[in-house]
């Protein structure tokens, strides 16, 4: 076990939001900012900013890290952008009579195809198309759920494409 494994998560939770330089085995070195450390593994996870990119993660291994030396520290801006990383996406938040909306239309597409679908549960919220998968609100290819993979890809195919015509 290194330094840094044995160091406490009160610890590693000062490296937090600071731009560091992590030396590795190997003579490894990377450079980021700390979005996180890992209380188990104490595997950092390092978040960088190339030129026109979203930004992108990388995972230094615990076990691996022989130094890490803070650079600076990150100011308002930098801790709001950091903070996006992990955040949700923000989601379009739909009315009852919208949703109600979406299904009918969505499961009046469905049968046009001749897909079988029914409604299921309490209020019938709820598309069971061929009695093997569901789609809940907002009945999106991401509100899909089967066992059976091969049906679960094709459905969610044929819903991507609808929403895209509605668009």
């Amino acid at each position: 076990m290194n330094d840094w494994q044995r160091k406490s998560p009160l610890d590693w939770e000062t490296y937090v939001n600071k731009l560091v330089k992590v030396v590795a085995v190997e003579k490894h070195e990377y450079e980021g900012w700390v979005l996180t450390v890992d209380p188990v593994s104490a595997t950092i996870v390092l978040a960088t900013f190339p030129e026109d990119e979203k930004g992108s993660l990388s995972f230094v291994m615990g076990h691996a890290v022989q130094k890490v030396e803070i650079l600076r520290e990150a100011d308002g801006d930098m801790e709001q952008r950091l903070a996006g990383i992990l955040a949700p996406q923000e989601s379009h938040a739909y009315s009852p009579e919208e949703l109600e909306e979406r299904k009918k239309a969505l499961k009046t597409w469905l049968e046009t195809n001749h897909i079988p679908v029914g409604e299921q549960g309490e209020l019938g919220r709820t598309l069971s198309v061929a009695g093997v998968l569901t789609i809940e609100p907002p009945y999106g290819p991401e509100q899909c759920s089967s066992a059976n993979e091969i049906i679960l890809a094709r459905v969610q195919g044929l819903l991507h494409g609808y929403l895209q015509q509605q668009l």
